[in-house]
């Protein structure tokens, strides 16, 4: 049986190590679906920041810059450069770097500031650099209210149609000239997935009554899972979403929901399928 190594995935993220979001959660699936995640931290958390009261907090400067160097002198081959939580200006350097190193690489943006209408903590200023550098990435998964922010339109407050999730996929598109997906968007009964251009799709599941931290988190990492598969991106969104859906569902009734969704349980699903 030929063997082949399992490609990697360079996420520059935050490690946030209770509370199933960043690193915490999109390393496992990455390595569940293949594929070897290589964590170059932007920030280590002893906790995510939604909900479980202040984090204690380990100082991560230089330490992304010094790792792509000892990466490019070790001549590693990268398939993929997954960028998320960027809280400052050397974080985010470092993203811009990892991409421009790695050409070839797909290179993922979930651009991980803001929620619910407002930026996250500390993020005040995260906008404009957040913009630029989804520019350079080949794919940006904004939810609803950080794609409004990067085209500096209010965030609506009740429920989206269609049309307009569609429009304003579009806008962010036209915007930053690159591959959107806008996730997180409320259609009533259902919760949406969109993306414009020569990609248009609408995707949507049944809303749940819960809401958790680190599911975008889970969503962006089986979306790149499933594109380096080969899959379409309509394909690769349509697997995410139902993921996420299973995951919530699965979740007890009297879970901590500050602890994410219990999707480890889940996580087989993912995995390749042997052949033979």
């Amino acid at each position: 049986m030929k063997t082949i190594a399992p490609p990697v995935v360079l996420c520059v993220h935050d490690l946030a190590c209770l509370g199933r979001a960043g690193m915490g959660a999109v390393a496992p699936v990455l390595a569940t679906m293949g594929f070897q995640p290589v964590p170059v931290p932007t920030a280590v958390l002893s906790s995510h920041t939604g909900g479980l009261g202040e984090p204690a907090r380990m100082n991560a400067a230089g330490f992304a810059a010094q790792a792509l160097n000892g990466y490019k002198d070790l001549g590693l081959e990268v398939s993929c450069v997954f960028a998320g939580y960027l809280p400052d200006d050397a974080a985010r350097a470092a993203a811009a770097r990892a991409f421009e190193q790695w050409p070839a690489a797909l290179k993922l943006l979930d651009p991980a500031m803001a929620d619910n209408g407002k930026l996250y903590q500390g993020m005040e200023d995260a906008v404009e650099p957040v913009r630029q550098l989804a520019a350079r990435a080949d794919l940006v998964l904004p939810n609803l209210t950080e794609a409004c922010l990067l085209l500096n339109e209010p965030v609506p407050e009740g429920p989206v149609t269609p049309d307009w999730a569609c429009a304003l996929a579009d806008r962010l598109r036209e915007s930053l000239n690159t591959g959107v997906v806008v996730t997180g968007l409320p259609m009533g009964k259902n919760i949406g997935v969109c993306a414009a251009g020569r990609t248009a799709f609408l995707v949507q599941k049944p809303r749940l009554a819960r809401s958790f931290p680190g599911t975008g988190d889970l969503f962006a990492a089986v979306l790149a899972g499933s594109l380096m598969r080969g899959n379409a991106l309509s394909a690769a969104a349509d697997m995410a979403a139902e993921f996420v859906w299973q995951a919530i569902s699965h979740t007890g009734p009297a879970a901590d929901t500050r602890l994410g969704v219990w999707y480890e349980p889940l996580l087989g699903r993912l995995a390749p399928v042997r052949e033979g």
